[in-house]
């Protein structure tokens, strides 16, 4: 199989998330970096590019000119990859669609609905693959649970417990380094800051794992620590269609939390209880009280999960490992349509429809909270 060509937009110098995408499509090595806009001047991008090997030439000033100039290539790139603040995620996206290019985006996948939506429907239009890098649910263990549930075995689903706290963000004054410094600036992460870079996470885990649609939400967002402008802490009721209920926690102040996404799902025959950060395992209680702990890379895990495992059990698959099975799988798909053998059923990532739903889950949350804490269809 040919190894495909990628280009980057962000990943300049002090980019943690740019050089967390390269490190994981190299792992299969299944593409390499060709080109890429890695900074907002031409001078910072060009530092990447000679760190990275790239050409020159193909170090661009602009995604605009990259995308129009990577499709009129014979050797253009075949996906473009997306790692910049918030409000770029829009812009380049389109420029990439409508240049005929795959696209690969960090979350969230834009600032409004009708971004999202305007973006899903290019895609659909040129036919184009997206994958919205959730990142978590490239875990076998996640994919586990979204088979053990499909196929039944938890029964109806009840009610949900969900949370993502961190705590990098607690002291007044300090606004975490580069990272966090866009993050809370409204002009590059649009009206939120903690509900979309941690409750979009919780939002599509659930999703995932449980194929559970929401109805409807109550949202309280708070801004907490002195100094913000945009939310530190939200707390999300949920109302899911189907009658199942869940409430959602996220939080950038909660001292002694580095990355805890922690799933909590509890049906009629039994719950399961899964955290990111112990991600080799996932505790599954029946309906009499018998607790079993399923370990990534045993037997017990479901096969269309398994397939996912790349180490024997006891050598331990983490978060970068996760992002690679995401673009593994992006990558076998476009190899696919290269070769005309694709069928819609081979997509196992996180697509546009995906991010749409987060940016809906989103402005409802807005709309609930600036409305008094009331109930909002989504």
């Amino acid at each position: 199989m040919k190894k495909l060509k990628y280009g980057m937009v962000g990943g300049g110098p002090g980019s943690f998330i740019g050089d967390a995408h390269r490190k994981a499509i190299n792992i299969d090595a299944m593409a390499e970096l060709v080109a890429g806009c890695f900074s907002r001047t031409i001078e910072k991008c060009r530092e990447t590019g000679d760190a990275l090997g790239i050409d020159p030439d193909r170090c661009y000033a602009t995604f605009d000119e990259m995308a129009k100039a990577e499709a009129a290539r014979e050797d253009g790139i075949d996906f473009a990859v997306v790692v910049t603040p918030n409000v770029s995620h829009y812009p380049a996206c389109k420029a990439f669609l409508e240049a005929g290019i795959n696209v690969s985006c960090d979350k969230p996948l834009c600032l409004t609905v009708e971004q999202a939506e305007e973006l899903e429907k290019l895609a659909k239009e040129k036919d184009l693959l997206f994958l919205v890098t959730y990142t978590y649910m490239g875990h076998v263990t996640a994919k586990h649970i979204r088979e053990f549930i499909k196929a039944g075995k938890l029964g109806k689903i009840r009610t949900v417990m969900a949370e993502y706290p961190q705590g990098w963000l607690n002291k007044e004054g300090e606004w975490g380094g580069k990272q966090g410094e866009w993050r809370c600036d409204p002009k590059q992460s649009g009206g939120v800051n903690c509900l979309g870079d941690l409750g979009t996470h919780i939002e599509n885990a659930v999703s995932h794992m449980t194929g559970l649609k929401i109805k409807k939400v109550l949202a309280k967002m708070d801004i907490v620590v002195p100094g913000r402008v945009l939310d530190d802490n939200d707390v999300v009721l949920v109302e899911y269609e189907g009658g199942a209920t869940g409430c959602y926690w996220a939080s950038q102040f909660a001292i002694g939390h580095d990355n805890d996404l922690k799933v909590r799902i509890y049906g009629e025959k039994g719950s399961i209880l899964w955290r990111q950060e112990e991600c080799e395992t996932v505790t599954m209680i029946d309906a009499d009280g018998t607790i079993v702990e399923r370990h990534r890379g045993n037997g017990g895990i479901e096969a269309e999960a398994a397939k996912y495992g790349r180490l024997p059990s006891g050598h331990t698959e983490g978060w970068l490992e996760s992002m690679g099975n995401l673009y593994k799988c992006f990558i076998n798909c476009i190899n696919a349509r290269k070769a005309g053998t694709f069928t819609p059923d081979m997509i196992d990532y996180p697509s546009v429809e995906a991010g749409v739903e987060g940016i809906k889950f989103v402005a409802a949350c807005l709309k609930s909270n600036e409305a008094g804490n009331v109930w909002v269809e989504v």
